[in-house]
């Protein structure tokens, strides 16, 4: 599912996620747990601020940034 995310650009462009969209709803990045690369995209483990896990995949595609939710997993609060 693609998404539109907002990152943190400091040392390169995009080097994290500060919020992600799902529909119209924003999704504050609280803490990005983990960070790999593949040979084509960077993805990043997140906690957002409903205490969630979200897998986002960043890739570029003919020159074009395309972010997707590769994964969402719901945390149970006690």
């Amino acid at each position: 599912m693609q998404v539109r995310v907002e990152c943190y650009s400091g040392y390169k462009a995009d080097e994290r996620p500060l919020c992600f969209y799902l529909g119209e709803r924003c999704y504050q990045v609280e803490e990005v747990i983990d960070q790999w690369y593949g040979p084509d995209e960077i993805y990043f483990r997140v906690r957002a601020d409903d205490d969630n896990l979200y897998i986002l995949r960043h890739t570029y595609q003919d020159s074009t940034q395309v972010w997707t939710l590769e994964s969402f997993r719901r945390v149970n609060n006690r």
